[in-house]
C-alpha cells in the first residue's frame, strides 16, 4: 500500500486570536472525519499509522496528514433488492417489483440473483479510488464547517471567510493538488514571517513545511510548541527580576495566537501606582496591553510587566521604552478613578441604583438590591449569623457598579466594592462580601467563606432565578442569557461545600415573595427547585457517580443540598454492597405491586393476620430495625441507616419466595400490603433504590 505525505495550508489576514486554536481544532476533525469516512469499513486498518499534525499561527491554519494512504482500496458492493418470492409470477415471469428494483440500478433483470438471505442482488466491483481526487472537496467541506460567528468579504468577491485569503498550499508528497479553494488557486509556495521574512518560501515536499517554515521563513507554525516557548521565557524573565512570573492561561493563549516569532521583553512602570489595588493594575496590563505581571516571593505585585513582540528587535531597549510610555497613561487612569472614586462613599451610590435597570420585568438595580437584603437576612437567620450585617452587605453590593473603575474594568466589580468598602469604614464582614457575592464565578473556583459574603452570594442568585422563571424566561436549549445554570450550580456549590443546614425550597419562597406579583408566581417553587436540584446530575457524573444514583434519591426530593449530597453519597456506597441488587430488585418489585393497589397502604401490620413463617419473621425484622434506624435518620446518618437495611435481604427473598401477597382472603391481603409498603417506607427514608439498575 502506497503512502504520502499531505499538506494543507491556508494563508490569511490575521486570524482572530481567541478563536485561533478552534478554528484549527476543528479543521482537523472534520478532515479525520472525512478521510474516516472515504475509507469506510477499512478505515481502521487503512488509516492505523495515518497522523495527523495540526498547525495554526496568526497568518496560517495548517494540516499535514503523515503517512496517508494514496488510494481507497477497490471493493465489491453488493446490493439487495425485494424479497425473491415477489420477484416472480406463477409462469415464472418478473414481476413488476423486480423489474423495477433493475431499472432502479440500471441493471439487466437476468443479472440479478438470489442470495442467502432470499432477496434478489447483484454484485458491482469499485475500482480503487485515488485519495488525491476526493481532498479539495474533504477540506471545501472542513473550511465551511468552521466555528466561524462572523464571515467577512474583501474586495468585489462575493465569497466569505473569517478573513481574507491570500495562498493555499495543497501538496501530496511532492506534487501539488490542482484546485482552487475561497477564490485562490493551490500552489507549492507558502510565506514566510510579516516583518522577518516577507517573501515566499517554495515547499518541495509536504513534510519539509515545519522546519523550513521555521529556518527560512521565521515562523513557528506549531501553535502548542510557541505557547510553551512563550510560557519558558516569561517565566525567565520572572527569575531574572529575582520574582515569580504569573501567567494567565486565556492570556498565554491569546498572545501565542498573536505571534509568529514570540519574543520576551521586560519593562518597568513607577512604584507610585502601587498604591492602586494590585487587580486593578493588573487588569489593565492585561485586557489593554496583553502583559505578564510578576510577583515577589511574598505574593505581592511588582511593578514590572513582560511583552511578547512578534520581532527579534535590533534595538530591544528601544522597543521596552515604547512599551513603558504606552502602559503608562493607563495606570495613570486607574490610579485617578481609584482616587476619584474613594471621595464618593456605597453608600451615597445606593440611591444611584434607581437609574441602572435590572431587568425591564424585575426593576431596577436598587430594588434588586432590596429584594437580596430580605433573602440574605434569612439565610443568616437560620444559620445563626448577624442579619444587620448581611442586609447591609445586599444594599451595598451592586454600588461599586456606579464607579468610575468598574466603569472602566467591569470584570474588578466586586473586588472593588470590597477595597472601597474598607475605606468606608465598613465592617470587614461587609467588605469581604463585597467580592465574596460573585463567587464561584466559574467552575472550581474558590467559594465566599464570610458569613455576609455567604448570605448575599445565595440570596442574589435566588433572587435572579425566582425572577427569571417567575416572568417566564427560563433557560431554553443552549440559551441561557442570564447564567441561571451557573448561577443554580453556585449555590448548591456554596450549600454542600460549606456545609451549611439549608432548606432551598423555603429560600425559594422567601425569593419569589421578595418579588411582589410575578405572572407565574403559582408553582414557583417547584420549578425552580427542580431546575436546581437537576443541576446535581452532571456534578455527580463528574464525581464518578451513576445517574441512577442521583435518580434515586431525586425520586424523594430532599429539598435540602446538602441532606440530598450525603444521601447520594450513602446511595452510592450501598451500590457497593452485595446485598444491594437484590434488595433493589425487591423494591422494585414491592413498587409495582402497591402502585397496582394505588400506591402506598397506610396502617398498622396486624400480627394475628400473618400466617407463614416468612412475613412473620419479616414483620419482626422490620419492627426492630425501624427502632434502630429512625434516630439514624434524625442525625442524617443514612450509610448506616443502609447498612442497617442491607440485613433485610435474607428475610425479603424468603418473604417472596414462600408468600403469596394477593391472598383470597381480603384481611389477609391488605395486612400484607401494609408489611411490604412499610418495608418499602423504610428505604424511602433515604432513596428510592427501586431506580437503581
Amino acid at each position: 500500500m502506497a503512502i504520502q505525505d499531505f499538506l494543507f495550508e491556508l494563508g490569511t489576514e490575521e486570524l482572530p486570536p481567541k478563536a485561533l486554536k478552534n478554528l484549527s481544532s476543528s479543521l482537523e476533525k472534520s478532515a479525520r472525519e472525512s478521510l474516516t469516512e472515504l475509507f469506510g469499513f477499512g478505515a481502521d486498518t487503512m488509516l492505523a499509522n495515518t497522523t495527523f499534525i495540526s498547525y495554526a499561527a496568526p497568518r496560517r491554519l495548517a494540516l499535514l496528514i503523515k503517512d496517508l494512504p494514496t488510494e481507497v482500496p477497490g471493493s465489491v458492493l453488493t446490493v439487495q433488492g425485494p424479497p425473491a418470492r415477489i420477484c416472480f409470477d406463477a409462469d415464472g415471469n418478473p414481476t413488476k417489483a423486480l423489474e423495477g428494483f433493475a431499472r432502479k440500478n440500471n441493471v439487466a433483470v437476468g443479472d440479478l440473483k438470489e442470495d442467502e438471505s432470499g432477496k434478489m442482488s447483484f454484485s458491482q466491483e469499485l475500482p480503487p479510488q485515488p485519495v488525491s481526487e476526493s481532498l479539495p472537496s474533504i477540506f471545501r467541506d472542513a473550511l465551511s464547517k468552521l466555528p466561524v460567528p462572523k464571515r467577512m468579504r474583501w474586495g468585489a468577491s462575493r465569497i466569505e471567510f473569517v478573513r481574507p485569503v491570500h495562498w493555499l498550499v495543497m501538496l501530496f508528497g511532492d506534487e501539488v493538488i490542482d484546485c482552487e479553494m475561497l477564490g485562490v488557486k493551490s500552489g507549492r509556495k507558502t510565506r514566510g514571517h510579516r516583518f522577518h521574512y516577507n517573501n515566499e518560501i517554495e515547499l518541495m515536499t509536504a513534510a519539509e513545511y515545519a522546519v523550513t517554515l521555521k529556518e527560512t521563513g521565521k515562523v513557528v507554525a506549531d501553535y502548542d510548541s510557541r505557547l510553551e516557548d512563550i510560557r519558558a521565557q516569561v517565566i525567565k524573565e520572572g527569575e531574572k527580576l529575582g520574582g515569580v512570573a504569573q501567567i494567565d492561561e486565556d492570556l498565554l493563549h491569546e498572545v501565542t495566537a498573536l505571534n509568529e516569532w514570540p519574543v520576551a521583553l521586560t519593562g518597568r512602570f513607577e512604584e507610585r501606582f502601587l498604591d492602586v489595588p494590585a487587580q486593578a493594575l493588573i487588569s489593565s496590563m492585561k485586557e489593554h496591553q496583553k502583559y505578564f505581571h510578576h510577583e515577589d516571593k511574598d505574593g505581592n505585585l511588582m511593578p514590572n510587566f513582560t511583552t511578547i513582540c512578534n520581532i527579534v528587535s535590533k534595538d530591544p531597549q528601544q522597543v521596552i521604552e515604547g512599551n513603558e510610555k504606552v502602559i503608562r497613561p493607563r495606570l495613570s487612569d486607574a490610579a485617578f478613578f481609584f482616587e476619584t472614586d474613594k471621595k464618593k462613599s456605597l453608600e451615597s451610590r445606593i440611591d444611584d441604583l434607581k437609574t441602572i435597570v435590572f431587568q425591564k420585568d424585575l426593576g431596577t438595580l436598587h430594588a434588586k438590591a432590596e429584594r437580596i437584603a430580605t433573602i440574605a437576612q434569612r439565610i443568616a437567620s437560620d444559620l445563626g449569623n448577624n442579619t444587620e450585617q448581611a442586609a447591609r452587605a445586599a444594599m451595598l453590593a451592586k454600588t461599586d457598579l456606579m464607579s468610575d473603575m468598574v466603569y472602566e474594568f467591569t470584570d474588578l466589580q466586586g473586588l472593588m466594592g470590597y477595597h472601597y468598602a474598607l475605606h468606608d469604614g465598613e465592617d470587614t464582614d461587609v467588605a469581604l462580601a463585597m467580592n465574596e457575592q460573585y463567587m464561584p464565578r466559574f467552575a472550581g473556583d474558590e467559594l465566599p467563606e464570610s458569613a455576609a459574603g455567604i448570605a448575599v452570594a445565595i440570596a442574589d442568585r435566588l433572587d435572579t432565578l425566582t425572577g427569571l422563571f417567575g416572568i417566564n424566561q427560563p433557560p431554553t436549549g443552549s440559551k441561557d442569557p442570564f447564567a441561571l445554570r451557573r448561577a443554580a450550580l453556585g449555590v448548591l456549590r456554596i450549600m454542600v461545600e460549606r456545609n451549611l443546614d439549608l432548606d432551598l425550597r423555603e429560600l425559594i419562597s422567601v425569593a419569589a415573595d421578595s418579588h411582589g406579583d410575578l405572572p407565574a408566581r403559582d408553582g414557583l417553587e417547584d420549578k425552580v427547585l427542580d431546575f436546581m436540584l437537576d443541576r446535581f446530575r452532571a456534578w455527580y457524573e463528574d464525581e464518578g457517580i451513576s445517574v441512577d444514583v442521583f435518580l434515586a434519591v431525586l425520586a424523594v426530593k430532599p429539598t435540602k443540598p446538602l441532606d440530598f449530597d450525603t444521601r447520594v453519597k450513602a446511595v452510592n456506597h450501598f451500590r457497593s454492597l452485595t446485598e444491594a441488587d437484590a434488595l433493589a430488585a425487591a423494591n422494585k418489585r414491592v413498587s409495582n405491586i402497591l402502585n397496582k393497589q394505588g400506591g402506598a397502604v397506610s396502617g398498622s401490620v396486624d400480627e394475628a393476620l400473618l400466617q407463614d413463617d416468612a412475613e412473620k419473621a419479616l414483620a419482626s425484622e422490620l419492627a426492630a430495625l425501624s427502632g434502630r434506624i429512625e434516630p439514624l435518620f434524625a442525625a442524617g446518618d443514612y450509610q448506616a441507616a443502609l447498612e442497617q437495611l442491607a440485613s433485610l435481604r435474607g428475610c425479603v427473598d424468603k418473604f417472596f419466595d414462600e408468600v403469596m401477597v394477593m391472598a383470597d382472603d381480603e384481611a389477609v391481603r391488605q395486612n400484607r400490603l401494609v408489611l411490604l409498603s412499610n418495608l418499602r417506607s423504610l428505604f424511602l427514608g433515604v432513596a428510592d433504590i427501586s431506580v437503581l439498575s
